[in-house]
């Protein structure tokens, strides 16, 4: 069979057809009974109570057809008077259906109370802990989704407003605050000191290194006295030995002198960063020129083409990404929703607030786009739309007003008899 376009949004009662002819033949069937009875009631008197029973139905089936079909359209296609009731009050019907809905679903205190028993983290920490089932399908559906978005998006052009946004968002930003707070937390906690004897330890490296290269250098800048007495060699050990012994001291006391400047230059230069413009400005001129490189471009080009190609890998394969970091942070983040009620509370407290937010500022608009498609519908869309979705409950009505109507016509004719 054949449905409908609108059956795909509001089907059919099953079995709304058959009982529609069940109720139309009800209706005969009394119709016949009342005209066999009335004929043969001379004959056979006991028949008056079949004739009651069944010219009572007759009137309670032909009452309840005109008032249901009265509903939906004009009986007989007659223009009676109140009648085609749907259709002629569609508008107002989609304006109360909008504000009903307004009233009882969109208003922020209503939804707000109603979301106060969903636990959506919960239900969220559940799903990342073990996925399974419906869940699972969903979850394979929503990869596959954001693989398929990933490869269609023009990559040259999607890359280029990644690279974009985020050299603007580098241009924008100004980092010598930063550089300087972040120097002076870490001067404040003493992290500096394990990269200070690191320098150190460098420093001494580099100069066991670089001893014939020391030498050197004295020996080319001694004048030929020095070296006809041999005392540039001597020079030399001097200036090396001396370097040796000033890292081992600096290394060794953390009061040291030089160390103690270096410190305090540290602290001026991260002092420097936060108030004073003319070190800001060269900060953030070097910060332009870093950005501005094609180095720092080809950097940012390679970061997007592996990022995006890390996003399809993990889409086209959930589950491989679910066993590996990701889902180990994943179940980590589940956990942690579900049996952190702290967390749990405010995750839906910011949910319940959301959504309610949502409700209060964009609720008028929902109730306005209910009550103009209404609106625009045809009458007939309307009337077939409503008619279908009650349609066996109407037929019900059809028959149990034959029915209670026969029964009434014999209360009737026994109390007419007494």
């Amino acid at each position: 069979m054949t449905r409908r376009p609108l059956s795909r949004f509001n089907p059919a009662q099953p079995g709304a057809a058959g009982m529609k002819a069940a109720a139309t033949g009800l209706l005969v069937v009394m119709a016949i009974v009342f005209i066999v009875a009335r004929a043969v009631e001379p004959t056979y008197p006991a028949a008056s109570w079949v004739k009651a029973f069944a010219e009572a139905g007759v009137v309670g089936g032909m009452a309840d057809w005109f008032a249901v079909t009265a509903l939906f359209r004009h009986p007989l296609g007659l223009p009676i008077p109140h009648t085609a009731i749907i259709p002629r009050n569609k508008d107002r019907i989609g304006a109360a259906l909008a504000h009903f809905l307004k009233e009882n679903f969109l208003i922020a205190p209503v939804v707000a109370r109603r979301m106060r028993h969903i636990d959506l983290a919960g239900a969220a920490g559940r799903f990342l802990q073990a996925p399974a089932g419906q869940e699972t399908r969903i979850r394979k559906g929503a990869s596959r989704l954001i693989a398929d978005l990933a490869e269609s998006l023009d990559d040259e052009r999607l890359g280029g407003l990644v690279k974009g946004a985020i050299s603007a968002r580098l241009k924008a930003m100004e980092v010598a605050p930063l550089l300087g707070h972040a120097l002076a937390s870490a001067i404040n906690e003493d992290r500096h000191v394990p990269m200070l004897e690191g320098t150190i330890r460098w420093m001494a490296r580099a100069l066991d290194a670089n001893e014939e290269l020391i030498r050197e250098m004295v020996h080319k800048r001694a004048n030929w006295v020095l070296k006809l007495a041999g005392i540039d060699s001597r020079i030399a050990d001097a200036v090396i030995d001396g370097l040796k012994k000033l890292t081992v001291e600096m290394g060794t006391d953390p009061a040291h002198p030089v160390r103690v400047k270096i410190e305090g230059a540290l602290a001026q230069l991260a002092n420097d960063l936060q108030t004073r413009p003319e070190t800001r400005e060269r900060v953030e001129a070097m910060k332009d020129e870093l950005v501005a490189n094609k180095s720092v471009g080809l950097w940012l080009d390679t970061l997007w083409q592996k990022g995006r190609a890390a996003i399809i890998a993990a889409a086209r394969n959930p589950d491989t990404a679910m066993a590996g970091k990701l889902g180990e942070v994943l179940k980590s983040m589940g956990q942690s929703l579900e049996h952190d009620p702290k967390m749990r509370g405010a995750i839906n407290q910011f949910a319940r607030r959301a959504v309610a937010g949502m409700a209060a500022s964009y609720g008028s608009s929902i109730v306005k786009l209910v009550s103009e498609t209404v609106r625009g519908w045809d009458a007939r869309t309307v009337t077939d739309r409503l008619e279908s979705a009650v349609g066996r409950d109407l037929q019900y009505i059809r028959i149990n007003g034959t029915l209670v109507g026969g029964l009434v016509g014999l209360v009737l004719h026994f109390l007419d008899r007494l």
